[in-house]
């Protein structure tokens, strides 16, 4: 039967059988856009929040630094990898 090799087939056998555009206008092919931009825009929030999180961390090492604490101390306190914090030093300079 014919809807039993559908999962079957490539894009490429697909896209030869029906037009790229029969194919977007599916119900199918519409959800799983839609689909892919919610999850793209929760991605998205997640990433800006963690981003915002690390960047108020930065900020703080100068003051850390300037009260004597050491690179691996400051990563310590701002939970960050060492490296983050070198890289966020080399950046001030």
């Amino acid at each position: 039967m014919f809807l039993e090799k559908l999962p079957e087939m490539s894009r490429q056998e697909l896209e030869t059988m029906f037009s790229i555009d029969d194919l977007k206008k599916t119900r199918f092919a519409q959800e799983l856009m839609a689909e892919s931009k919610a999850e793209g825009k929760i991605e998205g929030k997640i990433e800006g929040k963690t981003e915002g999180k690390i960047e108020g961390k930065l900020e703080v090492i100068p003051s850390l630094l300037r009260k004597g604490f050491s690179v691996e101390e400051i990563a310590e306190i701002l939970e960050l990898e060492v490296e983050q914090v070198r890289q966020a030093i080399v950046n001030l300079n």
